[in-house]
């Protein structure tokens, strides 16, 4: 069988997706629908750089991601849509989508638009296409290992989550290089972490509850503290059946302190009272053109330990991804530990291994099949069960 993707964004993320998919997921046609037409022939160029001797088909077409009439035209045809823009517009996307009988993936990032796809369920299954958010690194990748590990345990009792994007080194004044868009980490470093706490569904304030955490040489000892979304629905999934869920993104020591300084001091804050300048506007100008550093690769650390009892006994089951920039494709840590995972959730929807309907991704995913097929993604997962 073979299959046509769109995948909406020819950015960073939407090259990479469209990579993985030619390479790895039966594509015959893949559509970069993307506003910018620099950014579409440049995208479509570098693909043809990257797989020479692909038999897929690579197209783009100029598509407004905000407007539903060309949303509508972008997508025709297609058996599976890849959102790789921003999260506030995957709501609309859906609708499009199930609309034209094809189903979806994205890169999510905001639990409460989760929610909200996930009321289409209904019109999903009648459609017969599957709706999967959050489908990336985390939230994404670390949900699928955590209800992999909690599958396997007779009594399954707490599972935590630590996962961050990092530079080889630590550089600049917050020890960090951007690797995602800013207003994703801002959004990440915002609001609350929804986890699971005794069994009960409970909001932990962002850059709190900071601790230590080792890793193997090059990254060393690191710290971990609260961000939002990278439970995604999980403490709703797992309540009754876990003690305990939580989640923490990982930095090189020090970061989060300063972080959470600019926060109190209203470096990210949209407006100020009687000025009229956006704080957060010139966070981002500022961030975006400052923490590059384009002389460091990146890294991407994810860590997901799952603890209970099986077959009377205690048992952890621990899953480890280490991934760096690939010099030979030139796509970051971030950008495979992100879209690749992503690509086969798509690929799993085009071959209707993932039921239809609008469901959470560690619900619907057959985590079994999904670790087995990763590695042929480039990711290599280390599991050590004790």
């Amino acid at each position: 069988m073979s299959y046509s993707y769109v995948i909406l964004g020819a950015g960073r993320q939407g090259v990479a997706l469209a990579y993985d998919l030619a390479r790895n997921c039966d594509a015959t046609r893949i559509t970069l629908a993307e506003l910018s037409p620099v950014v579409a022939k440049q995208a479509i160029d570098r693909l043809g750089r990257l797989l020479p001797e692909t038999t897929c088909r690579f197209q783009s077409v100029a598509c407004d991601a905000g407007k539903p009439a060309e949303v509508a035209l972008a997508i025709d045809g297609a058996d599976v849509v890849l959102s790789a823009v921003p999260y506030r517009l995957n709501v609309a996307l859906t609708d499009a989508a199930i609309a034209a009988g094809a189903s979806l993936c994205d890169l999510g990032g905001n639990t409460d638009v989760v929610e909200t796809q996930l009321t289409r369920h209904d019109a999903a299954r009648r459609a017969g296409v599957s709706i999967a958010p959050d489908c990336g690194l985390a939230p994404g990748l670390g949900n699928i290992l955590a209800a992999h590990g909690v599958g396997l345990m007779d009594g399954p009792q707490h599972v935590h989550v630590r996962c961050g994007g990092l530079p080889e080194r630590p550089v600049g004044p917050l020890g960090y290089k951007l690797v995602f868009n800013f207003q994703g980490l801002v959004n990440e470093y915002s609001g609350v972490g929804v986890f699971l706490r005794e069994g009960q569904r409970i909001e932990i304030p962002t850059l709190t509850e900071l601790e230590e955490i080792e890793f193997p040489a090059p990254v060393g000892r690191c710290e971990a503290a609260v961000t939002s979304g990278g439970t995604s629905t999980c403490a709703e999934t797992f309540a009754g059946r876990l003690q305990s869920y939580d989640y923490k993104t990982v930095r090189y020591p020090g970061h989060f302190a300063i972080v959470r300084a600019m926060f109190v001091l209203g470096c990210f804050d949209e407006e100020v009272r009687g000025v009229s300048v956006s704080p957060r506007a010139v966070m981002r100008d500022l961030m975006e053109a400052r923490l590059q550093f384009p002389e460091v690769q990146d890294l991407v650390v994810l860590r997901t330990t799952v603890q209970g009892m099986h077959a009377g006994r205690p048992r952890t089951i621990r899953y480890d991804l280490f991934d760096r920039q690939d010099d030979a494709t030139g796509f970051s840590a971030m950008e495979r530990a992100t879209a690749f995972p992503a690509a086969l959730v798509a690929h799993m929807q085009a071959r209707k291994m993932i039921p239809a309907g609008a469901r959470p991704l560690e619900v619907c995913v057959p985590t079994s099949e999904y670790l087995a097929e990763l590695p042929r993604h480039d990711l290599q997962i280390d599991t050590h069960d004790a």
